[in-house]
């Protein structure tokens, strides 16, 4: 694992390479607003981003998927970061007061059903333990070199309410989970094209890891 200086090095500069990208913010005037938090934490294979595979619930087009923590924007929510931080709490027991707050990604609107999705980015020195709550089936890490790996890319059917769907989609090395696709494939792809190649732990060209 990296020293906590080269680590803290490494989330100034995902903060600057979001900095520099200035997030398209939408409207959200129609549609359901939702915010999730993308953690990230340094590991053994470099960078690694936090995921849930959220329960299974009749009428929810969502169950069973990969994404993000995070959920509906409520009125008593001052804001959508705050709302991504208090569903984080309540789906995973994970504080991110405490957490470097690296920036935001695009707003994300959904091809399906009317829904604005506001991502934040937080940086986190190691992986805690977690709690997942009743809406999550599990939480797990993967690595960002392992979501750049093009040779994980493909075509997948999906299943989205009673749709049958091909979507480009991501294969994750984790056992039992489904591809990764939808909102929480392109928020990765958004992160991807920004920061994987400064990861930590990841070679650049003519450079050492």
């Amino acid at each position: 694992m990296k020293p906590a200086r080269q680590r803290s090095g490494w989330w100034e500069e995902v903060a600057g390479r979001l900095a520099a990208r200035e997030p398209e913010l939408l409207a959200g005037e129609g549609r359901t607003r939702a915010a999730v938090a993308l953690v990230l934490a340094p590991g053994r294979g470099g960078a690694s981003v936090l995921f849930i595979e959220r329960a299974s619930h009749d009428g929810d087009p969502w169950s069973g998927d990969l994404g993000f923590p995070g959920g509906k924007v409520e009125p008593a929510d001052a804001t959508p970061r705050a709302a991504a931080e208090r569903e984080t709490r309540e789906e995973l027991g994970l504080d991110l007061a405490g957490a470097r707050f690296l920036g935001r990604l695009s707003d994300i609107v959904g091809a399906h059903l009317p829904v604005l999705v506001s991502c934040f980015v937080y940086g986190i020195d190691a992986p805690p333990p977690l709690r997942p709550g009743a809406e999550v089936r599990d939480a797990f890490w993967v690595p960002l070199a392992v979501l750049a790996d093009r040779r994980r890319h493909a075509s997948a059917t999906v299943r989205f309410g009673e749709e049958s769907l091909v979507r480009p989609a991501i294969r994750l090395p984790v056992a039992d989970k489904p591809v990764l696709w939808g909102i929480t494939y392109r928020l990765v792809m958004q992160l991807l094209e920004m920061v994987a190649d400064a990861a930590p732990g990841r070679r650049k060209a003519g450079g050492s890891p």
